[in-house]
This record gives C-alpha cells, structure tokens and sequence, in this order.
C-alpha cells in the first residue's frame, strides 16, 4: 500500500465496493494488485452477500494508526 495514503481517505463511506474503491485511490490500471492487498489482509474488508466491501474506516483508523508511530 506504498502508494495510500489516509488523507485520500477522508469523507469516504465507511464500506465501498472493492471495485470503486480500486478507482478511488487511483489504481484502475492495476486492479489485480488491489484485490489481491484485500486477499491478504493488507486491507480491511467485509463480504456483504455476494460483494467484496472494503472497509474504509478500519482503512484510515489503521493508516492513521502507522503515521503517528513514525
């Protein structure tokens, strides 16, 4: 996630579709690269029925968490 930043993050819903959430931050050329982050782990997300949700608060809360330990 070298590339996210917790400020891009801000007035966002708390879930977005995976799929949004990979053009929101910018990375509609490599939407593989996001899925897989959300596989792993390395982004908080919720299956709500059928659909992949990312969960955007847990997002920042973490972002927010590592900067201020730098």
């Amino acid at each position: 996630m070298d590339g996210l930043d917790a400020r891009q993050l801000y007035g966002a819903p708390p879930l977005m579709p995976w799929e949004s959430f990979v053009d929101w931050i910018g990375m509609s050329d490599e939407p593989r690269v996001v899925r897989s982050w959300i596989d792993r782990g390395y982004i908080p997300s919720v299956k709500v029925g059928r659909r992949v949700m990312v969960n955007v608060v847990a997002l920042t809360r973490d972002l927010l968490e590592k900067e201020s330990q730098l």
